[in-house]
This record gives C-alpha cells, structure tokens and sequence, in this order.
C-alpha cells in the first residue's frame, strides 16, 4: 500500500494562463498535510534531467497573478519511448518521491497515465490548456483568459473593420478544438464562425456576407480555428465572392500570455487543491475536473478515450445571432 510523504508537481505542453494558481495550491495543500513538495522544471524533458528543486511557502509567494508557469514547461519525444518512461520512474524513485501531480493537456495526461500504468507510479492530472478540448472538464486551466484575449482583439479589430468598411479574418489557436473561436464568435459578434467539428460551406459563408453588406453592415468579421483551414485561402476565396478585401490577423502566441483572470485563478486554486486531496483518498490515476460548479474527479484512462465535443446547439446559435 502507498503511503504519500513527499509529492511532485511538472506542468507540461503548452502553458496556460493560471497554471502558476494551480502549483500554489499543490504546494500550500501539500505543506497543510505535512507533505514534502517538490517542483519539476521544463515538464517530462526536465524529469529525465532530474532538474527537481523543493518548493515551499515562500517560492510560491507572489506567483498567482502571474502568466506562464514558474516551473517552465516543454515537451519530450524520449519520454514517449519505453525507455524514458523507466528512466523518469528511476528517477522518481531515487528522489523518494511518492506521487505525482501533472498540469496540463491531453498529451501530459497520457505521459502521467503511461507512468501508473507501466511503473505504478501514482499520479493527479489538473486539466490545463487554452484549447478546451479535455473530455470531463467544463473548463480547463487558461481557456478563461484566452477566451478574454480572444475578444478584446475581436473588439479592436472591429473597429477598424467598421472604419474601414472592411472584412477581417481572424485565426485563433485551437487545432481540432474549435471553442474558442466559436465562444469568441458569439461573444465578439461575428458574423461567421470556422470551426473543424462542423464543415464550413464557403459558397453559403460569401452568400451570408455579401447579404450583410447589402443590408447596410459597416464590418465582416469571420473567425477561423487554426485547424480549420488555412485563413490566407480562405480569405482570397471569400474576397473574390464578396468583392470586399480580406484582411487576415493571427493571433497565435498571445492568446497563451498574460495575467490569468480571476476565474482561471480561481480554478487552478481549486483544482490544484483536489489534486493533493486525490492522491490522500487513493486515488492514484485520476483528474480532477470541474463540472457545473463542483470539483470531482475521473480516471484519466476515461478523458483520454473520448473526445470532447463542441455542442451543436451553441453553434447553431452562433449562426443564428449572426445573421
């Protein structure tokens, strides 16, 4: 029977917004139950480099307003061999550390689960990434902050658009996970909405914008998931419909950046503390998840064997109020 003494907590992949939240509770629930904590630097990558530092009341002083991750974050393609699951279990080991917390995305969480698995090594997932895409989870460290950074630019950029009288597309980060572009969508006021859980028909796209402009619009905003398609065709298409030019804004990397908003702090300080109570009950292959407004938890091997869908409802009534 394991008996937890000491815990680990890595982030890995992409950082998130409010992931430093998530370490300070880990840290300060740890330290409550008289639990030795200690921090993993550069995720996985940084297990296998035993780059491991003690991590107490004061290292996570002053860290929750900030973005990013203190621990640094990365990705690791010898940690997905067999070999670099044993090297990091003997590191684990040799450190005497009994469990570990991961923060992450769906990538880590496989990493986390495939050390339970083969090296009985008791994990914690907390479910981190601006995606969304996290089966189990209504929301994820980061996706609130993301979502904000996401609108404020919709907000800018239409007011050029209406200055102008000028069509702008804007890609968003999201690869198979359409979330924030169609949140932003409907929370920016666009008129169309490119997602990849729904096929887009760029024929009937032109048809409704060309209709919008014929009406009297001033603007034409179509925001585009990355992994939706590339937004420059898509564009140049659209343009030649329309007859209006395209102007195309990515987004990229400053939608992972920036103070985590309070919702995102909130989170992570309760996730990061479900974690560690996790791991007390037991409960050695499991994430924490938020669902409604209670925290609970599900076994990791479940959030990994089902992908998240992106409600259609919602996506009809993104169409709907865009019209």
């Amino acid at each position: 029977m394991n008996i937890i003494r000491k815990i680990a907590v890595l982030t890995s992949g992409g950082d998130s917004p409010g992931m430093n939240a998530a370490i300070r509770a880990v840290v300060r629930k740890g330290i409550y139950h008289k639990l030795g904590v200690l921090g993993i630097q550069s995720g996985y990558q940084g297990l296998l480099k035993n780059r491991i530092i003690p991590l107490n009341l004061k290292t996570v002083g002053g860290i929750m307003q900030r973005g990013g991750t203190m621990l640094m974050t990365s990705r690791s393609e010898e940690f997905k061999t067999e070999s670099g699951i044993r090297k990091a279990s003997a590191i684990i080991r040799d450190n005497k550390i009994d469990a570990l917390i991961v923060i992450g995305g769906n990538g880590s969480m496989a990493g986390a689960l495939q050390l339970y698995q083969q090296e009985g090594i008791p994990v914690a997932g907390i479910p981190a990434s601006i995606d969304n895409d996290l089966y189990g989870t209504d929301m994820a460290i980061g996706v609130d902050t993301a979502l904000n950074t996401v609108i404020s630019t919709i907000d800018k950029i239409k007011d050029t658009a209406s200055s102008l009288r000028r069509a702008f597309i804007i890609e968003v980060m999201g690869r198979e996970s359409g979330y924030l572009a169609l949140m932003g969508g409907i929370a920016g006021g666009a008129e169309t909405v490119i997602v990849p859980e729904f096929p887009a028909n760029l024929e009937e796209i032109s048809i409704k914008l060309k209709q919008g402009y014929e009406r009297g619009k001033t603007h034409c905003l179509v925001i585009v998931t990355e992994g939706a398609g590339n937004p420059y065709e898509i564009g140049k298409y659209l343009e030649d419909k329309i007859g209006f030019e395209m102007r195309v804004t990515v987004l990229g990397y400053v939608q992972r950046g920036g103070f985590p908003s309070a919702f995102d702090r909130i989170l992570g300080s309760r996730l990061g503390s479900a974690a560690v109570e996790q791991l007390l009950q037991k409960q050695y292959h499991h994430m924490v998840v938020l669902n409604g407004d209670k925290i609970s938890a599900i076994p990791i091997k479940e959030v990994l064997s089902h992908q998240k869908p992106l409600p259609d409802s919602l996506y009809r009534l993104a169409d709907v109020l865009a019209r």
